[in-house]
């Protein structure tokens, strides 16, 4: 076994020469038993995300890039364009608002509800906003498709809890809901 003061005298795993004096800078702590220095060229890289990291609230998923000031629409948001649908379609006489939905679709790739709140449609492969036909498949037929039994709406609730609160029409549509807050998209 080596004296304290010998340790300090032969440079580190790292191969860094040891501090003017032989001395360690005050605090200093030597690695741990085991310690493997990054291989050369690999320094100042950070290191790659754990298997099955999920990005915080609020993120898009990877690979879908939104304009500057527009963001993932917020649970609260999501909740309450589901239930300002039921009083929109009431006061509209369900036929107005399917009219409403149309032109949304069509010119704002939105729905009526999503619109009061400022909300759209954003396509996650082309990172734009939604076709007329996405808007179809998001709206009519993912509608339909968790309109097929109540165990389905539990599960495309709970989707959209997760990191880019995405449901089961919206997967279908290949749609994110995001908030336009400054009118960045029209």
């Amino acid at each position: 076994m080596t004296d304290s003061g010998d340790q300090y005298n032969s440079p580190p795993p790292g191969g860094q020469p040891p501090p003017p004096g032989g001395q360690p800078p005050a605090g200093y702590q030597p690695p741990p038993p085991g310690y493997q220095p990054p291989p050369p060229g690999a320094q100042g890289y950070p290191a790659a995300p754990p298997p099955g990291y999920q990005p915080p609230q609020g993120y898009p998923a990877p690979g879908v890039q939104l304009p500057p000031g527009v963001q993932v629409a917020t649970t609260g948001r999501r909740i309450g364009a589901f239930f300002l649908a039921i009083p929109l379609s009431i006061v509209t006489l369900v036929i107005g608002y399917l009219i409403w939905g149309i032109i949304c679709w069509n010119k704002h790739s939105t729905t009526p509800a999503l619109k009061v709140l400022g909300m759209k449609c954003w396509d996650v492969q082309t990172n734009a906003p939604a076709s007329f036909g996405q808007m179809i498949m998001r709206d009519f037929v993912g509608r339909i498709v968790e309109g097929i039994c109540a165990i389905v709406y539990i599960v495309s609730f709970v989707m959209f809890l997760g990191a880019d609160r995405r449901t089961i029409h919206d997967k279908i549509g290949r749609t994110i809901v995001v908030h336009d807050p400054n009118k960045v998209l029209g």
